[in-house]
């Protein structure tokens, strides 16, 4: 086999992997969706205080620097004062709006 072949056999492998994987995330959100909107009608009915929107922005925020960390690529010594700036930002900016919002 050529290398081509064998380049086009893994990226098909890789594509049916994919396909798979967002099928059977579809697959469990539409299963999970009733227990979910139970779950928040509950939790989220007398509306969320400073403390725990403090919580929750603290987990979106660590996701989002997570994701924009390896999205950078290899630019890791000159990008950390503006991902800790921008940590920040989002922070403080999702902790207020979802004590805003909710």
């Amino acid at each position: 086999m050529s290398i081509d072949a064998n380049d086009k056999n893994e990226s098909r492998k890789i594509a049916i992997a994919l396909i798979l994987l967002v099928a059977v995330l579809s697959v469990s959100m539409a299963l999970l969706f009733p227990a979910l909107v139970d779950i928040f009608s509950t939790h989220l009915e007398p509306g969320l205080g400073v403390k725990e929107a403090a919580i929750i922005s603290f987990f979106i925020t660590v996701v989002l620097m997570i994701v924009f960390t390896i999205a950078s690529g290899d630019g890791l010594l000159g990008e950390l004062q503006f991902l800790l700036i921008g940590f920040l930002l989002f922070f403080v900016i999702i902790w207020f709006l979802l004590a805003w919002i909710f």
